[in-house]
Order: C-alpha cells, then structure tokens, then sequence
C-alpha cells in the first residue's frame, strides 16, 4: 500500500466527516480537535441543521447534506465515516473513488456477505482502509497484549468478556434498533467489539464453532437487546460474549478477562497474575497507564495509528479479520434462532 499524500509529511491531513451522530460528537471530532496533524475541513449529515451546528461547535468551516457534494468541492486526503452501518458499503465506494483514504467506525458492515462486497471494492483502489476498532487502542488493553506477545501468560486457553450499557430505545438507540438499517442489536452494537478483543489477543485464533442465545425479537423490537455466546477456536481458544443494551446498575460495566496457561490478565481494571516459584504474584504494572480517559486514548492512539498507516510508518490491520468476524456474528444469529451450535 503506498501512502495517497505527496505533500510533506509536516502539513495535515484534510478530513471530511460523514455523520454526524454520537460517535462523530463524543469520540472523533473532541479528538480530532486537538490534534494538530489534523484539519477537520467538512462535516457531512443528512440533517444538514444538525451538521452546521456541530461545524460551529467545533470550528469546522463547511456542511453538507450529500456526502457527493463534499467530496466534489472539498479539498480532502480522507474521510471518517460515522454513518449507520447500511451505508457503509456505499460511502467506502465513494470515498475510494475520490481517492480518499478511510477510517469507518464498526461495525465494518451489516453481515458478512456485506463485507465479502468492502473487501473486493478495497482490492480495486490503493488507499488505506481502516475499520476503527478503538478498544484495541486502550492503554490498559495494549498492556496486556505485550504480556500475551511476550509468552508470559504463556498459550491463551480463554477469554471471557461483557458489556453491559443502559441505553433507552427511543432516547439512545435511534437507527440501531433498526434491523434494515443496523443489521443487528446488542450482539453486533457491543459484543463485536469483545469478540475481535478475544480474538486478536489470543492470536488471531480462527474459529470454528458458536453457541449463542438471545433475548427473543418482538413485535415492537426488530433487534435483540441481551445476549451470550460462546466462540471455539481452532486452536481450542474459547471465547465468552455477555452483552445488553438493559444494564440496570451503577454506570455501564466493561470488562475483559484472560486465562494463559501460564497466568491471568483483566481490563478494566487492569492486571496481571503470573506463577513465580508457585506462589500466584500480582505482577500488574504501575504508574503506565495514562490519566487520560481510557475512551478517549483509544480513538486519539486510533487516529494516530490511521495517519501513520496513510504515510506507509504502520502496517494496515487486515480487512479480512473483519470478515472473519462478521462471519461468527451470522453464526451467533444462525445459532440463536435453530438453538443449537453452529459450525463456521
């Protein structure tokens, strides 16, 4: 992949954002904001009201309501695309074919069919694309992974993960509760987050068999709200998914834990445990986490790995893992409704 900028590396990288929903408001544009490598030059929604109103909260110059007309008169090296997840597909095209380079917020696509499809659309043009899997970029998160690299939690036997949100269907949920137009709920929204964590920490593991159950669809909800599964892997790697939009409780609860052969690690709150002269010792670092908000070092680490990619200083993640894992999701759908395992 060659880099799609030929101006010196000291001038910033022209970023035009299209949607303008939660995710751009909380996590992209406060980020970007302070990032002086980046220039936020437009802002694209379909609510051309809302798009002009978040250009003046964060000193962007120009709003759209047509991400074609931001692409033909703004000046941009790359766009992020924070739109619902059935537009994907359509503005990744547009976007290579203003040979813009991407970063789309995940989920990549809407099932795996869908992201067979990105894949071969990303072959066809030589820009980075990029799917904007921030937990991996989480301080605590990249602790960890250095000890699983390092072999001192030596071969990884499990993980096991929840996310657990409030989030009232009518005040926060929106497109999501869609299934046109999100392609799932609570299992897709969260539990694909953990999933590629469980995955990417133990390995790359390749699965090969899912158990799942979900809180049944209804007449007045097109999407799951809850649900677990279970993911075997190739290697005998397993991984646990517990995930719900109706988190009653103090805040909202992450968490993630590891089980090696050889120790343990956790996220959120962060440790490590290893076996040293058959006594189990706490061997969590101290003082490397930053005080940043875990969140937000997550999307500005992201960013940061984005631009070095587009200057070809970092390698590209591999869009296949996320076909890969767009794969398991149609398992746990297939498994949830037949009620049985599903082979992958």
């Amino acid at each position: 992949m060659t880099a799609g900028r030929s101006s010196a590396a000291s001038e910033r990288l022209r970023v035009g954002v299209i949607g303008g929903g939660a995710i751009a408001q909380v996590a992209h544009l406060p980020v970007l904001k302070k990032m002086r490598t980046v220039e936020v030059k437009a802002i694209c929604d379909t609510d051309l009201p809302k798009a002009r109103a978040l250009a003046n909260r964060f000193g962007v110059n120009d709003a759209f309501d047509d991400i074609e007309d931001m692409l033909r008169y703004e000046s941009l090296d790359a766009v992020v695309i924070c739109s619902p997840t059935h537009l994907h597909e359509s503005h990744i095209q547009a976007a290579l074919s203003a040979k813009l380079h991407v970063l789309v917020e995940k989920p990549l696509a809407m099932s795996a069919a869908s992201a067979q499809k990105i894949l071969r659309i990303v072959e066809k043009h030589d820009r980075v694309v990029m799917v904007g899997m921030n937990h991996r970029y989480r301080p605590d998160v990249q602790i960890v992974r250095s000890f699983v690299q390092s072999g001192e939690l030596g071969t990884i036997e499990s993980v096991r993960g929840s996310w657990h949100v409030f989030r009232p269907g009518r005040t926060q949920l929106g497109w999501r509760q869609r299934k046109d137009q999100s392609g799932g709920g609570a299992m897709l929204d969260l539990g694909l987050s953990i999933l590629d964590l469980g995955l990417w920490l133990g390995g790359s593991s390749t699965p090969t068999r899912v158990s799942a159950s979900l809180d049944p669809v209804t007449r007045d909800r097109a999407v799951e709200q809850s649900g677990s599964a279970f993911v075997i892997c190739e290697n005998g790697m397993s991984v646990f998914v517990d995930v719900t939009w109706r988190h009653l409780g103090e805040g909202e609860r992450f968490g993630v834990g590891i089980r090696g052969s050889k120790g343990t690690a956790g996220i959120n709150p962060l440790n490590v445990w290893k076996e040293l002269h058959g006594v189990a010792v706490d061997v969590s670092p101290t003082g490397s986490v930053s005080r940043e908000n875990a969140f937000t070092a997550s999307y500005r680490a992201e960013w940061a790995h984005f631009q070095a990619a587009i200057a070809g200083e970092a390698k590209i993640p591999a869009l296949k893992e996320h076909l890969i894992l767009h794969k398991v999701v149609d398992g746990i759908y297939r498994s949830a409704v037949d009620g049985r395992d599903v082979e992958l």
